[in-house]
């Protein structure tokens, strides 16, 4: 009976898909599935939810049990999924948007890369060494799923730094080909098409899209992606299909994503670029402040609904634990450590490449040399990436100031003495959130 241990359960919807996915997939077998948070309250709601969903799939052979104690959930663990946000909305994303605002440094989600995504490694990243210690001594063969931002980052240290096997995944890969199709008006290709991504998390790139018949979909795609007849469809997509335009390649994550990953779209001397390429600033903290308005009414469709059932999801974690204990092979783009994986980035980089699973669990596939351009893009954040992991295993703040300089976006708009001065304050803001660095 495989243990799940799913740390940060209070993510009561994405704990529903994940765990949900597992219980409803019966081929993985009897179950036992640890949730752990910090927050008893929030951790006994998705107790609840996890326990109708077990009730009324029938299923006798799935036990459940929830504690506050991390060691504990651990203890056995075959599966680590990880899914905690250290600091949350209120106070830590708050302060990752508001103190660059002061600085004239505009965001959209501040997750995953640029200084939001720099800062929020840099608090996670503690929490990660403590996890890694604990299985270490309680579970040290488990396999750590990583769905925590920033991906890169996480999965980059836990795999460097820690004896833990570890694999990321993100959601933009397996939606990016069909809708790209969909919003040029080609969805007739969708579940009818050949494609190639790799790369970095959020920045992996479609370098092939054919039809069953190996003929490249790329040049109807571009022609299309310029009518005006398919704005409407691709009015929020504007920023990435720019980037297609201009480098030749699509990439996996949404424009309001890339908008801020790059020098070129949120500029303070051209504020026309905003309306432009319709890019949504602050539109995380939005995001953010909506779930938190919305949850008591979610709570009751999720937590107190006794009826609560489940339909699969297309999250990976259930497949690849159905391939790990039933030994049937499947393909998934997971992030990894590169090791010559794609040819001209960096070993030392974390990369999203295809990766097969069987029981001998993740093997990374060796893929063909990105296209110059797209592998240079890349570098500019692996740059930052690395830099910031090098900032959480030294505490050293020149690191922090030399990973924030290096970020398209941010070097783009602040000179170096604003980007040391907003990265001292965002440090003094965090508080205890951080360690304390030199």
């Amino acid at each position: 009976m495989p243990r799940i241990a799913f740390m940060g359960a209070g993510s009561t919807v994405f704990a529903k898909n994940v765990l949900g996915d597992c219980i409803y997939t019966p081929e993985i077998g009897s179950l036992d599935i640890a949730l752990h948070d910090i927050d008893p309250k929030r951790l006994e709601e998705s107790k609840q939810m996890i326990s109708n969903i077990i009730t009324n799939s029938k299923r006798k052979d799935v036990t459940l049990s929830a504690t506050l104690n991390r060691k504990e959930a651990l203890t056995g663990a075959k599966y680590v999924v990880n899914a905690i946000q250290v600091g949350l909305y209120d106070p830590c994303t708050i302060t990752d948007f508001e103190v660059p605002k002061k600085f004239g440094l505009r965001q959209t989600i501040g997750d995953t890369l640029g200084i939001g995504g720099i800062f929020r490694g840099l608090r996670t990243i503690p929490v990660l060494k403590d996890f890694a210690a604990d299985m270490e001594e309680v579970c040290p063969d488990a396999l750590f799923l990583n769905y925590t931002n920033p991906m890169s980052i996480l999965a980059g240290y836990m795999n460097r730094f820690t004896k833990i096997k570890t694999i990321g995944f993100c959601h933009s890969v397996q939606a990016c080909a069909k809708h790209l199709l969909e919003e040029v008006g080609m969805g007739e290709y969708a579940d009818k098409c050949k494609w190639e991504i790799s790369g970095i998390n959020d920045l992996a790139w479609l370098t092939k899209i054919t039809d069953l018949e190996g003929n490249d979909l790329y040049p109807e795609i571009k022609r299309r992606a310029k009518l005006e007849e398919t704005y409407e469809t691709r009015k929020n997509d504007l920023v990435r299909l720019d980037i297609m335009d201009r480098f030749g390649y699509y990439i996996t994550e949404s424009s309001e994503h890339n908008a801020e990953y790059s020098a070129w779209y949120i500029k303070d001397k051209y504020p026309e670029l905003i309306e432009r390429y319709n890019i949504p600033l602050d539109e995380y903290p939005r995001r953010c402040i909506n779930q938190i308005a919305g949850w008591e009414q979610m709570k009751q469709d999720l937590v107190h609904n006794k009826q609560l059932t489940h339909t699969r999801t297309h999250e990976y974690a259930s497949s690849i634990i159905k391939a790990m204990e039933t030994d049937t092979a499947f393909r998934v783009h997971g992030n990894v450590i590169n090791n010559g994986l794609i040819p001209n980035l960096p070993d030392n980089a974390c990369v999203e490449v295809p990766c097969l699973i069987d029981r001998n669990g993740i093997n990374p596939c060796k893929v063909e040399a990105l296209p110059e351009q797209c592998a240079a893009i890349n570098r500019l954040h692996i740059n930052v990436h690395l830099l910031t992991i090098l900032a959480a295993t030294t505490l050293k703040k020149e690191y922090i100031y030399m990973a924030a300089m290096m970020d398209p976006h941010t070097s783009s708009e602040l000179s170096p003495d604003d980007i040391r001065s907003m990265c001292d304050e965002l440090i003094a803001e965090h508080g205890d959130w951080l360690p304390k660095y030199e």
